[in-house]
């Protein structure tokens, strides 16, 4: 069965539904109901406890409070590099931004302006830059950490679909990062700035970031804007920038330069938190 045919049933499920039934349920605390359902879903996706802060499923009275778990300390040492990598999960693809067009997989690519909302003055500063795309698995621990330090000068919430982001969504559905809901975040760094772009999918029932809290919920159907100019929102290397409920997907925009990425990465290949990403 080809990639495209394989996502044609969610051209038509009712995703938007689907997400917002499954926040109400991760929200809920269902006491015993809800302990099963975390033992369930940690047998069923072989998810490892022993690196959790409360490594104990019925710690947790929440869906949301499980996904969205600490590590213990110590769990993920940060490497000495300029860009470490922000996230658990599997490389979906990285490389060179050639003027404008992301690579997203065979046959699929989709431009910068669009990833960041249509803003074409932004996605300017990353023409022939660098990426990484990284997808986050239900398994994976599910914070985002800062890949260098940053200061923070703009948020944009960005409506769109809810395809799912697995690898086989990602070679069927053209366009697909730049379709779904996301959160930008535009940081300045050391080096001049950079984008980590939170991408939405089926079931992601919310997106949050420590310096505003829940960006989604609430979906309005337009795009909403935040602009840090008057404050100073500064976050360290290796720092939590924010989190998703269930798996998703983090986009990252770097701008052209002497940026040289980890040899031993490889599309399809595990990664976690804190190893090194790429020197500059």
């Amino acid at each position: 069965m080809s990639d495209r045919l394989a996502v044609l049933p969610q051209y038509l499920m009712p995703k938007q539904a689907l997400t917002a039934l499954a926040g109400r349920f991760a929200a809920a605390r269902l006491g015993g109901v809800t302990t099963w359902a975390i033992r369930r879903f940690v047998a069923r996706y072989k998810v490892d406890m022993t690196e959790a802060a409360y490594p104990d499923p019925a710690a947790y009275p929440t869906f949301n409070e499980f996904f969205t778990r600490a590590l213990r300390d110590g769990a993920r040492p940060l490497s000495d590099a300029a860009l470490i990598c922000p996230v658990d999960g599997a490389i979906s693809q990285f490389g060179g931004i050639e003027r404008e067009q992301i690579f997203q997989a065979k046959g699929h690519r989709y431009s910068t302006t669009a990833l960041v909302g249509g803003d074409a003055a932004l996605a300017a500063h990353f023409q022939d830059g660098h990426f990484a795309t990284l997808y986050l698995s239900p398994r994976d621990y599910h914070r985002i950490h800062m890949p260098a330090a940053g200061r923070l000068t703009r948020m944009i919430h960005v409506p769109g679909d809810l395809f799912s982001v697995n690898p086989t969504t990602t070679r069927g559905v053209p366009g697909l990062f730049a379709r779904n809901e996301r959160v930008v975040c535009v940081f300045e760094g050391a080096t001049g700035p950079f984008v980590l772009v939170l991408v939405g999918a089926t079931i992601v029932g919310s997106m949050a970031t420590v310096w505003h809290g829940l960006v989604t919920p609430p979906r309005s159907g337009g795009l909403r804007e935040w602009h840090y100019d008057k404050e100073r929102i500064e976050l360290a290397q290796g720092q939590e920038m924010g989190r998703f409920l269930l798996g998703s997907t983090v986009v990252m925009l770097f701008p052209k330069g002497p940026l040289q990425f980890n040899p031993a990465w490889q599309a399809g290949g595990p990664v976690r938190l804190g190893e090194v990403m790429a020197t500059t």
